[in-house]
């Protein structure tokens, strides 16, 4: 069992949540820290709290998809039969590991494993029942929060996400062409379209903050969003066109009500680099 941790500049996030995998109920576990190109001292900070634990510095920012790719090649290389996505501002509970396993060993057509993630600030407070949901004909991305849900359940959030090893010979890695968006739920569509099944593990509970993968403008962050969402829907959608114009619509009317203008040129910047990006 491989355990990854992308860190990028945030090594504080980091030392608290490799602080939490040691609380681990899972004893099998291998933790591979890929630092980012970070520049600042995160690696050395990183080393000095856990010296023992492994650390990979990337010459450069491979962003989401290309930093874990170079992670999940080593753990499949050296036999892990399940890897686990994990970002670094997250706290696991002790049994949100077992509790993933447990659920994959069920059931040999289940390539993917999700948590329940709850805000850090409120714990009490799901976040995301295990991932979400795209509606490729509309363009609609939303995260699920009830298990009642699970019918529509397409792609399993990237904040905690166990994949096993067989969906990932079948299905591939993650795709690099996104760069920090859209990643995972693009790796949802493609387990399912290869036949493998999705599933939340009720019993993993992860704490996650959110929004600190960012660190940017508000502005910048939106454009990325859309670019990358745009090229999800390009890649997935069977009209690509009404995909991207029901997404854009969507978010247009939004921006619109708050008034917000730079958004909604951000949007439109986001739209159009998506739609020439390489799929």
């Amino acid at each position: 069992m491989y355990i990854l941790l992308l860190n990028y500049r945030a090594w504080q996030d980091t030392v608290l949540c490799l602080g939490a995998l040691e609380r681990l109920e899972y004893a099998n576990r291998r933790v591979l820290v890929l630092d980012n190109a970070s520049d600042n001292d995160s690696v050395a900070q990183i080393r000095a709290a856990f010296p023992a634990t492994e650390l990979v510095q990337l010459g450069r920012n491979l962003g989401f998809a290309g930093g874990n790719n170079v992670g999940i090649r080593q753990a499949l290389d050296e036999g892990a039969e399940y890897i686990w996505l994990l970002n670094p501002d997250t706290l696991p509970e002790a049994r949100a590991l077992s509790a993933m396993v447990e659920l994959a060993r069920q059931d040999a057509q289940i390539g993917a494993v999700g948590s329940v993630l709850y805000e850090m600030e409120n714990p009490l407070q799901v976040q995301a029942w295990g991932g979400g949901e795209v509606v490729l004909h509309w363009g609609l991305i939303r995260l699920l929060t009830h298990a009642q849900q699970a019918a529509r359940l397409n792609y399993i959030s990237g904040a905690s996400l166990l994949l096993r090893r067989a969906a990932l010979e079948r299905a591939g890695l993650l795709d690099e062409g996104f760069f920090m968006y859209g990643e995972d739920a693009d790796m949802g569509l493609r387990l399912l379209k290869t036949g493998f099944k999705l599933a939340v593990a009720s019993q993993s509970r992860v704490l996650h903050r959110g929004g600190t993968s960012w660190h940017g403008s508000s502005l910048n962050a939106d454009e990325q969003f859309a670019a990358y969402n745009t090229r999800l829907f390009r890649k997935h959608a069977p009209w690509p066109w009404l995909a991207v114009a029901g997404y854009g619509g969507f978010w247009l009317a939004e921006y619109s009500l708050r008034r917000r203008w730079d958004k909604i040129k951000a949007l439109g910047r986001g739209i159009a680099r998506g739609w020439r990006m390489p799929i």
